[in-house]
């Protein structure tokens, strides 16, 4: 165990050197920034093979993702700084350092589906029927996406001693602010160095992401209606964010009832899709013939 390294330490895995970036002709480019872009090739691969399949024009669905993700980043990085405005108010050009970090995976939804409905408007397609291959590409792309935060040694939770906790050295943790009193008063020392032990939600987070695509993948040919798989995606998603949310140490608050951001909008995604998914689902049963 090294000063950049990352155990974890019940499973009997250490990562003695886990580096943040590398160097190309002079560039410094963060393994965030390549992680994340991985996962979007390949969740655009999916989607444009979903295209395919469906047999509709990849040209088409290549718009939606271009456009979806275009004001997807800048739904993201809104979304960030309004529920962190103290951090920008007085440093208004910070909002532009998106090297800086500061995207927020809700932000991006939310603006990816304002792209992709206005193009979808644009070139005369069902916006749902391109939702349920684009929900499937996400979850791609927040599978593999969510391991640049181990990266960056951030996105983790609270002190834990469990099986999967994760011992990061103290001093290489990006913010003091994601350190709790709990955690320092329980640190280990791994070969001489002190870490903080936690919950590697990351990790949570990808499996979840994981296992939702899988039983989208096998669900996708027994579709009953355009946005099934949409809905379902939001639901399922929005079950697993909301209880990996509440071990984050770094997540965004709000008033309410002392629920993080992204706790509150789990909670209206997942009644609106339970209630669109409910609603054809009643019809398609009220439609069946009775025996």
């Amino acid at each position: 165990m090294t000063e950049n390294g990352i155990a974890f330490s019940h499973l009997g895995i250490f990562f003695r050197e886990v580096g943040r970036s590398i160097n190309i002709f002079g560039l410094t480019v963060n393994f965030y920034g390549i992680i994340i872009s991985a996962g979007m090739v390949l969740a655009g691969a999916f989607v444009l093979y979903d295209a395919v399949r469906k047999k509709q024009k990849q040209d088409d669905y290549l718009d939606v993702l271009i456009w979806g993700l275009i004001v997807g980043i800048i739904g993201a990085r809104a979304y960030y700084v309004v529920f962190s405005w103290d951090d920008y108010r007085n440093d208004l050009l910070s909002i532009l350092a998106f090297r800086q970090g500061g995207l927020a995976i809700y932000g991006g939804i939310l603006g990816g589906i304002i792209g992709a409905i206005i193009t979808c408007r644009i070139k005369g397609l069902k916006f749902f029927d391109v939702a349920d291959s684009v929900c499937m590409g996400l979850l791609i792309g927040q599978t593999i996406g969510r391991w640049g935060n181990f990266f960056n040694r951030e996105a983790f939770g609270g002190y834990s001693d469990g099986l999967l906790s994760m011992q990061i050295p103290l001093d290489a943790v990006r913010s003091a602010d994601d350190v709790t009193s709990e955690m320092m008063a329980h640190l280990v020392e791994l070969d001489g160095i002190r870490c903080i032990s936690v919950h590697p939600t990351f990790l949570y987070e990808s499996l979840w992401n994981l296992g939702v695509f899988l039983l989208l993948f096998f669900w996708r040919r027994r579709r009953h209606f355009f946005g099934e798989m949409w809905f379902l995606y939001l639901a399922l998603y929005g079950v697993g964010r909301f209880w990996i949310e509440s071990l984050r140490t770094d997540s965004l608050r709000t008033a309410f009832l002392g629920l993080r951001v992204s706790q509150v909008l789990s909670i209206i995604l997942i009644l609106i899709s339970v209630l669109y998914l409910g609603y054809h689902y009643l019809k398609i049963l009220r439609a069946a013939p009775s025996e």
